[in-house]
Formats: C-alpha cells, sequence, structure tokens
C-alpha cells in the first residue's frame, strides 16, 4: 500500500502542468470525457507497466544508497523540468484537433507515444527502484488518470484561464522536496 500511495502522489505531482495534461483538455474539446479517460488509462496502463519493470531490474542490480541518490537527483531533475513547463507543439494540438477516428483509439495512442520517455514514465522508474512494482504500477497510473481526469473536468469549467505557473511551481516544489529527501536517505545510508 505503501509504494501505491507514494506513487499516487508523485504521478499526480508530476502530471501537473505536463503536456499530455494539455492533450486531455484537447482531446476532451473534441470527444466526450469518458473515451478520452479510457484511452488515457490503457496507454498509461502500458506505458507505466513497462516503466515499473525496468524500474524492479534496476533496483535489484543496485545497491539501496545509490539508488537513493540517483533518484534524489533524478527527482531534483524533475523538478527543473516542471519549472520549465511542457506546451503542445502546433502539430500536436492540430492533430488532437483533427482526429476523426475512433476517440478511444485515438487517444490511446496518442498518449501512448507522448509518454514513452516523459517525465511521468521516468518518474515510475524511479519510483520503481524503490517500492513493490505493483503497487508502484497502480499508484503510477491511477495519479496519472487522476491528474488528466482533474485537467479534463477543470479544463471544461474554466477553458483557458488555469493558473499555470501556481501549478507548476507547486509541482516543481514537491519533486525538490522528494529529491532532497531521498539525497539525505542516500548520505545517512553511507
Amino acid at each position: 500500500m505503501e509504494a501505491f500511495w507514494i506513487s499516487l502522489g508523485v504521478i499526480f505531482l508530476a502530471e501537473l502542468g505536463d503536456k499530455s495534461q494539455l492533450m486531455a483538455m484537447t482531446f476532451a474539446t473534441r470527444f466526450k470525457m469518458w473515451p478520452v479517460l479510457a484511452g488515457i488509462t490503457i496507454a498509461t496502463t502500458a506505458v507505466h507497466l513497462g516503466s515499473v519493470a525496468v524500474g524492479g531490474l534496476i533496483g535489484d542490480a543496485l545497491p539501496t544508497k545509490v539508488i537513493a541518490a540517483v533518484a534524489g537527483l533524478a527527482f531534483l531533475g524533475f523538478a527543473l523540468w516542471t519549472l520549465r513547463g511542457d506546451e503542445l507543439s502546433e502539430e500536436e494540438s492540430l492533430k488532437a484537433q483533427r482526429t476523426t477516428r475512433n476517440a478511444i483509439i485515438a487517444v490511446t495512442v496518442a498518449f501512448f507515444l507522448s509518454e514513452l520517455g516523459d517525465k511521468t514514465m521516468l518518474a515510475t522508474i524511479t519510483l520503481a527502484t524503490q517500492h513493490g512494482w505493483f503497487g508502484t504500477w497502480i499508484g503510477s497510473t491511477v495519479g496519472m488518470v487522476a491528474a488528466d481526469a482533474l485537467a479534463i473536468a477543470v479544463g471544461r469549467m474554466l477553458g483557458r484561464h488555469l493558473p499555470e505557473k501556481v501549478i507548476r511551481y507547486g509541482a516543481a516544489a514537491a519533486f525538490a522536496v522528494f529529491g532532497v529527501v531521498l539525497l539525505a536517505e542516500a548520505v545517512v545510508a553511507a
């Protein structure tokens, strides 16, 4: 359960202001909310299953203090990445708006491809190096889907007037705190 709750919280924060959240809002302007969420869930489930597999292999191969130090540095990197922010390219935005195929297939493919190498995928790998794979997988999937569902709902209510800077700074601060805590654990373990 600990892996579930930690992963849910971390990935929920990581997803705030992320490019895939912007994609979710864009798809939600074209399709109904439920097919968009179904596509996001399918893609996220697949990507995060692969992520926890990679994280589990790394976690088994490296000593705990090395993993804690690398994870701490990774989370500090995620904080900087979050501060930089993500934006949909013109091409990605047009593709999301023009898609006329089945909504679930369109969203699943778009999200699967956009999540490969994304910070939420890398954060899931990092979490899986220290926590159980199953709890991390389910928690990271639920956290991402919840953040995207929130973005869709808030986006529909508020349009484009979201406090993007506040969200970005809050998520970056949370990553920085996780990073510092992990680095402190690595130093204490050494």
